[in-house]
């Protein structure tokens, strides 16, 4: 299976972890609803959202 990075796009990580949504919504992040998540990657949504990319990226990668 493919690793999440910060390059990844919402829509994209969505499909690889079925879990995504949930983990997204914990950290305040509501991204996968939005018109954005189509082309905005997971370190853009961090950086609007002040998350710890790193700790958000461990937990999207442990399914």
């Amino acid at each position: 299976m493919d690793k999440i990075t910060a390059d990844t796009l919402i829509i994209d990580c969505l499909q690889l972890n079925p879990n995504a949504a949930e983990i997204l919504m914990e950290a305040g992040m509501h991204c996968f609803g939005c018109a954005l998540a189509h082309g905005e990657t997971i370190a853009e949504a961090v950086s609007v959202h002040g998350q710890d990319l790193d700790a958000l990226l461990e937990k999207l990668n442990d399914y």
